[in-house]
This record gives C-alpha cells, sequence and structure tokens, in this order.
C-alpha cells in the first residue's frame, strides 16, 4: 500500500494565507487518512457566526484552544471520548441543575452528538461537534457555577464576595479523567450536588403523588388511633423520616419517632407531638420545598469551592454557628439573629480580636429609642443598668454600658472590621438559646458557647488556656486580644440545606429573602 508523509510545519501555504499551522504529522494512505490532532484555528470565528446565541464565550473557546495547539479535545481517534456524552446529558437534563432557562441551540448539540457515530473511512473529528460542546460547556458552566449576576445577588441581600472559577482549568481536568462525570469535583461548594440529589426526588415524588391535605384539628396522645394516622405514615415513609408499618392506624413509639426526624428536619420543637405547627409543615405543598432547593442552589454556587484553613459559617435561618477546619465541621452551636426589623446581614469578615470582658458602645438607634426615653422615666436609669456617659456626638449623649455580667454583650466578643457594625458575641440572656427561632436582637450575633469559640480562636495565642480565658471573661476589665492569624467568618442565608448525615433541612424565610431570588431565578424579573 502507497502513503505519503507530509509534514504539516512545512505546508507554507497554510502560513500565508492567515491559518494557525497544525501542530502533528498527517499520514495519508491511499484509501484511508489517519487522524488530524489539531484544526485551522480559523473555524472558531465561523463557528460562532453560525451559532451566534454562543458568541459571548467566543474568547474563552479562543483562548482554551490556543492553550492546546488548537488540537481536538472531544475526540480521541475520531471517535468522540467518553466525557463528551457526559457532559451533552448535563446540559440536555438542565433542569436536574435547577435551571429554569436551557442552553441554546440545544436541539442542534443533540443531533451533532446523536450523528458522531465514527465514520469508518475516513475517522477525521467533527469540527462543528468539537466547537459546540467547549462553547457550550463554557455557556453550561457559568450558569451551573457562577450562576446570577452579582447585582442581582446583592439584590437579593447577599453581600458575601462571590467566588471565581477558572473554567478551563476544570475543562481540562474533566478532559484527563476518562470515564469523570460532570458532577466529580466540579467547582462548586458541596451543598450543590448534596441539594441537587433533593431536587430530583423532591421532583419526582411532585410528578406522581396527589399530596392529599392532613386535615385534624384535634389534640392526640399516644396509643390513639384514627385514619388520619395511616396519612401520616405514609407522607413521612415518602419524606425519608420513618420506616415502618404505613398501614396501620395507631399513633404509637414509632410513628412518634417518624415525627421528631420530620420536626427536627424542618427547625421545629422536637417532641413527636402532631400539634398545630408540624401539620402545617406536613402540608406545605411539594412545588414549595423545590422552590427552596432551588433558591438554595443557587446560593451554592455562590460560595467557595473549599477551605484549607479554620473558617466559621453562621447559618441565619438555622440560627446556628459552625465551625470548621479545612471543610471538616469541628462542633456546632446555637445562636441569636437579629429581629426581622434588625436583620442580620448575610456578609463575609475575618476575625481579628477577642475583647475580653468588653465595654458595650450603645449604638445611636438604641439610645434615642430605649435608652433616652429610660432616662426621662427613671433618674437611676444609668446607674441601674450599669451605664455612663462619656461625652456627646451629634447632639446626643455618648452612653455606654461598663463590663461585668450585665452587659449587653457578656463576657466576650469577637470582633471582625465591617461596614455594617456586625459582631459576634456573648450575652446574659441565656434562655433565648433555648427558643426554637432565636430571631432577637439589634443585628449583631450572640453566642451560646462564648468560652468555646474563644478557645478555639487562640487555640494559635501562646498560654490561653481554658483557666486564662474564664479569668479574663470574669475580671471586669476590657482587654483586647489580636489573634495571630485571621479567621474567616460566613454570615450566610440558607433555608435549605443538607446536614452532616446527608437529611435535608428546611427553615422558615425569617427576613423574606427566597422569593424575590426565585423569582429571578425562575421568572426572569429585574434585580430593581
Amino acid at each position: 500500500m502507497r502513503c505519503l508523509l507530509i509534514c504539516a510545519a512545512s505546508c507554507a501555504w497554510l502560513t500565508s494565507c492567515g491559518q494557525q499551522t497544525p501542530k502533528t504529522t498527517i499520514v495519508i494512505h491511499s484509501d484511508t487518512a489517519v487522524v488530524v490532532n489539531s484544526f485551522d484555528s480559523t473555524k472558531i470565528a465561523g463557528f460562532f457566526q453560525h451559532y451566534p446565541l454562543l458568541k459571548a464565550n467566543e474568547t474563552e473557546v479562543m483562548d482554551f484552544y490556543r492553550q492546546r495547539a488548537f488540537a481536538y479535545a472531544w475526540f480521541d481517534g475520531g471517535s468522540l471520548i467518553e466525557q463528551a456524552s457526559n457532559l451533552t446529558s448535563r446540559i440536555l437534563n438542565f433542569k436536574s441543575d435547577g435551571l429554569s432557562k436551557a442552553t441554546p441551540y440545544q436541539p442542534a448539540l443533540d443531533s451533532l452528538i446523536n450523528q458522531a457515530e465514527p465514520n469508518t473511512k475516513s475517522h477525521q473529528p467533527d469540527i462543528q461537534m468539537e466547537l459546540m460542546l467547549t462553547a457550550q460547556y463554557f455557556n453550561f458552566s457559568k450558569a451551573v457555577y457562577e450562576g446570577i449576576d452579582v447585582s442581582a445577588s446583592k439584590a437579593s441581600g447577599w453581600l458575601l464576595p462571590r467566588k471565581k472559577v477558572a473554567y478551563s482549568e476544570y475543562l481540562d481536568s474533566l478532559l484527563k479523567a476518562p470515564g469523570k462525570q460532570l458532577s466529580e469535583k466540579e467547582p462548586v461548594y458541596r451543598q450543590y450536588e448534596l441539594l441537587r440529589t433533593f431536587l430530583r426526588k423532591y421532583s419526582q415524588l411532585q410528578a406522581k403523588d396527589k399530596w392529599l391535605p392532613i386535615v385534624t384539628t384535634r389534640k392526640w396522645a399516644l396509643g390513639d388511633t384514627a385514619s388520619i394516622f395511616k396519612l401520616i405514615r405514609a407522607r413521612l415513609c415518602k419524606l425519608d423520616d420513618f420506616v415502618g408499618d404505613t398501614l396501620s392506624n395507631a399513633y404509637d413509639a414509632q410513628l412518634q419517632n417518624g415525627i421528631k426526624v420530620f420536626q427536627d428536619r424542618h427547625g421545629l420543637t422536637v417532641n413527636g407531638f402532631l400539634n398545630k405547627e408540624t401539620v402545617a409543615e406536613l402540608n406545605i405543598p411539594l412545588q414549595r420545598w423545590i422552590t427552596q432547593i432551588l433558591v438554595n442552589m443557587e446560593r451554592s454556587r455562590w460560595l467557595p469551592v473549599n477551605l484549607n484553613a479554620d473558617y466559621v459559617a453562621v447559618n441565619i435561618p438555622e440560627f446556628k454557628m459552625h465551625v470548621y477546619h479545612a471543610d471538616r465541621l469541628l462542633w456546632s452551636c446555637s445562636v441569636v439573629v437579629g429581629k426581622t426589623e434588625h436583620p442580620t446581614t448575610a456578609f463575609y469578615g475575618e476575625i481579628q480580636y477577642v475583647v475580653f470582658s468588653p465595654y458595650w458602645n450603645v449604638p445611636p438607634g438604641i439610645l434615642k429609642n430605649e435608652v433616652l426615653p429610660g432616662i426621662k422615666r427613671n433618674k437611676s436609669y444609668l446607674q441601674d443598668h450599669n451605664m455612663e456617659i462619656i461625652g456627646r456626638q451629634n447632639g446626643l449623649p455618648v452612653v455606654r454600658q461598663k463590663p461585668g455580667d450585665d452587659n449587653s454583650l457578656g463576657l466576650v466578643k469577637f470582633l471582625f472590621p465591617n461596614s455594617y457594625n456586625i459582631y459576634l458575641h456573648d450575652t446574659p440572656s441565656k434562655s433565648l438559646f433555648g427558643e426554637t427561632s432565636r430571631a432577637f436582637s439589634h443585628g449583631c450575633i450572640r453566642i451560646a458557647e462564648p468560652a468555646k469559640f474563644a478557645a478555639f480562636l487562640l487555640k494559635e495565642n501562646a498560654n490561653w488556656d481554658d483557666t486564662k480565658i474564664s479569668q479574663s471573661m470574669h475580671a471586669g476589665k476590657e482587654r483586647y486580644v489580636t489573634l495571630t492569624k485571621k479567621v474567616p467568618v460566613f454570615i450566610a442565608y440558607f433555608t435549605a440545606f443538607a446536614d452532616r448525615a446527608g437529611h435535608l433541612n428546611f427553615r422558615k424565610d425569617i427576613y423574606n429573602l427566597d422569593q424575590r431570588l426565585a423569582d429571578m431565578l425562575l421568572l426572569g424579573t429585574d434585580v430593581n
């Protein structure tokens, strides 16, 4: 069989036409041709002229291929690699990622992938298929890993910095791992994939279940029997809260335990009683839960993928603070957050100082609305509240509360400089941590275990043991301690999340932030 060797680099006429010179040697036989590994760079501009709705990704596509000397990415020996079908499947099933709008040219992508059987005669890659996959990857991955515009997330009350994704690097990683699914080690916070799994489950449940209302007004006692319990058992079973006999009409210990699991996942008082609040939660339409999942999948897109250091996360609707090391949960504790009229801001900071036996500098709002009226009613108000006037500013007295057990900040506070005047602190009002819903503050965050938190933050600072921390908290004299290393703190807002046991949790939207974000995602409403 005759064959002819052609060195691509010697084809001067290609260069003279302004085209990218192929980097590989092509072996042409009399009846077949071995695959060309790179392509003419001018094909990219032609592709985007034909598919203008993908043109926003042209620069990234060009940069991606320039880095790989315009070598094909999705073909091996003239055949599409497995990752091509994985990506196409994910794109064509866009609703499984909580996306309400399909990427453009899905029919074209579907048609190309179905026609991509290797040509047994030429074995040549399809340049249209190649560029369609890459352009669709950039388009789809931005929607999945980055989400809506920053201005929209800010309008929804999210003031934490948004993460940046190296899309080309992830694509390279995806292409180099045979059989790798797009969801494996994708550049998105781990909650995203967990919520995506529950989105699929709840969507399937909605498609096949009538979700009949549970109607009951009487108080039930353990041991009672009624037909309503059969419906409750079936519902809890579908939600993975109950395992047992779903045909029984008894309110027994097994059902009571299932109710407790449901109550715990929904942030209700965990008592196993079929009370009004629990029945109302059981009757929430599946679509509302699905919308909550979609909204919180979007919020998950905005967070860093992972951190390899200590950090703290406060989830406002959960009323919890979580302490991590390198994404490993160390411990959690209850918190009190801002009232609806004084909401705690969702933002990022870095804890820099621990302040023992702190003064409380009364904010102007509290001064006008509470302290000054108190002084008018009672001349000994300041003395009774361990307060003092230390000056005047803007025509008002400057008031602070002295250190002590009754100080509004408790015995220690934790500062991370920010423009929202929000910080973490102890509190003398310990009873509030026993409440199920804990939105009582003026915006700052009260924590249930301040001494333990101080020990965590000061572990890098020499000589700060539990004894010294306790003595400093009760010293009655303010003391600032600068941390050896700043600790990141994320104050976030998640009304749906998977816990460490893999259970889906829902919480009430205490600041009414979900609906606006849902409208932006599902209806495309303007941020203004």
